[in-house]
C-alpha cells in the first residue's frame, strides 16, 4: 500500500516538475521573436522599437485580479507598459504566442526580449522595464 502512495505523490510532483520547465522552455523559444501586424497604440510604440512591457491578463483569472491593479498603477507611471485583456483582444494574444495568464512580455526593438508567465511582484515588473 506504500509503494502505490509512494508512486503516486511521485508522479503528481513529477508532472508538476514537467509543466515548470515546459513553461520555462517555452518562454525561452519564444525570445527573439519578431512581432508585425499589431494594431493600435501598442503597436505604434512596438514599431518604433522603444522598450514596453505588456501583460496579459484575463478577468476570470485569479492571479491576474491581483496583479492588475499594480499594472495599472504603473501604466500612470510608465508610457511604455500596455495591459491587453484576452477577453477582448484574442488576437494579440496569438501574434505574441501567449498561451496561459498572466504573461508578461518585454518588447525591444520589435522583437521578444523576454516572456515572463505567472504573477510577479511590483518591484520584478519595475526591474524589467527599467
Amino acid at each position: 500500500m506504500f509503494d502505490i502512495l509512494l508512486y503516486i505523490v511521485l508522479t503528481v510532483v513529477g508532472f508538476f516538475v514537467f509543466m515548470q520547465v515546459f513553461v520555462w522552455i517555452s518562454g525561452l523559444l519564444k525570445k527573439g521573436k519578431k512581432l508585425d501586424n499589431i494594431k493600435g497604440e501598442l503597436g505604434r510604440h512596438i514599431q518604433s522599437g522603444k522598450k514596453s512591457l505588456v501583460y496579459f491578463y484575463s478577468p476570470a483569472c485569479g492571479a491576474c485580479r491581483a496583479m492588475t491593479p499594480m499594472v495599472d498603477k504603473m501604466k500612470k507611471e510608465f508610457k511604455e507598459v500596455f495591459s491587453v485583456n484576452l477577453a477582448k483582444d484574442m488576437d494579440t494574444a496569438r501574434v505574441f504566442g501567449v498561451m496561459g495568464t498572466p504573461a508578461t512580455v518585454i518588447v525591444e526593438n520589435g522583437e521578444i526580449r523576454k516572456f515572463v508567465l505567472g504573477a510577479r511582484s511590483e518591484k520584478f515588473l519595475r526591474d524589467l522595464i527599467q
